[in-house]
């Protein structure tokens, strides 16, 4: 898959912990031809009540908080809840709001011997633009990619 050789590049390049890096275009073409991808959202369960979720087909989408809301706090079950949700053989898109929390969940993932762990460059909402809000720079929402919520 072309898409998964360039993202595997990138991680190579950028001597990534995981197998690679897709920007948020990516992740949804992967999502949208490949039933065996699975997005991981590891957002605070709040973050995504109130800032919004991907809209893709449940078989494909889990959610496992990194951080625990309130309080963010490593979510000392992690691990133990992927497991309940992915195979060590599918292919893991880790999103998270920035980008930031899904490279820690795909190198903890990858470390446990989930072996095609990538992650969501850009994230759910990206960056803050010069004013101070998201979704205007980069992510998933910005890319025009189906999501619903607040």
């Amino acid at each position: 898959m072309e898409i998964l050789a360039k993202a595997r590049e990138r991680g190579q390049q950028n001597a990534l912990p995981y197998a690679g890096a897709v920007t948020p275009a990516e992740a949804y073409e992967l999502l949208r031809t490949d039933p065996r991808v699975k997005l991981v959202d590891v957002r605070t369960n709040a973050e995504r009540d109130w800032v919004g979720r991907v809209v893709i087909p449940e078989t494909q989408h889990a959610a496992v908080q990194w951080n625990t809301y309130p309080g963010s706090v490593q979510n000392p079950a992690f691990m133990e809840e992927l497991s309940r949700v992915a195979e060590k053989e599918n292919v893991l898109l880790f999103l998270c709001r920035s980008g930031v929390r899904s490279r820690h969940a795909a190198k903890l993932a990858t470390e446990s011997g989930y072996a095609h762990c990538f992650d969501i460059l850009e994230g759910f909402e990206g960056d803050k633009d010069a004013e101070g809000h998201r979704k205007t720079v980069g992510g998933w929402c910005k890319a025009g990619l189906p999501w619903a919520g607040a």
